[in-house]
């Protein structure tokens, strides 16, 4: 009887002392760790096509469904993405995008259009004039 108490208490100690280190303060090396990506994936292609003018459908056509749409204020949807690799240390993008009666007028963020899609852009309009 009294080896069984042995045997539980040293299976039982070691997890009530793994629990008061805190959530991630036990380490195993050799663990593999999986990335966590949530929201929005943003790339700069996708900022890239966003131009003047775009209705709402046109830029869910490019950038997806926003992250997050806030009611009292239609016209601003926001795109985030959060990524964290396994054990490693949390990333986050950003792009806000701006309409006035429903088409694209303006966009901020962590991203801005290249400069090979603003030639583009320029090099069209002159184009048609």
């Amino acid at each position: 009887m009294k080896s069984l108490k042995k045997i539980a208490l040293l299976v039982v100690f070691p997890l009530l002392l793994a629990g008061c280190g805190g959530v991630g303060s036990l380490e195993f090396p050799g663990v593999y760790k999986i990335g966590i990506p949530q929201g929005n994936i943003i790339t700069q292609e996708m900022v890239d096509q966003l131009r003047p003018g775009m209705t709402k459908r046109q830029v869910i056509f490019v950038m997806g469904t926003p992250l997050v749409r806030d009611p009292y204020h239609q016209d601003r949807w926001d795109y985030v993405y959060n990524y964290q690799p396994g054990g490693g240390v949390r990333g986050q993008e950003r792009v806000s995008v701006f309409f006035v009666n429903d088409q694209l007028v303006n966009f901020t963020g962590d991203f801005v259009p290249t400069s090979a899609a603003t030639e583009t852009e320029e090099s069209t309009a002159s184009d048609s004039d």
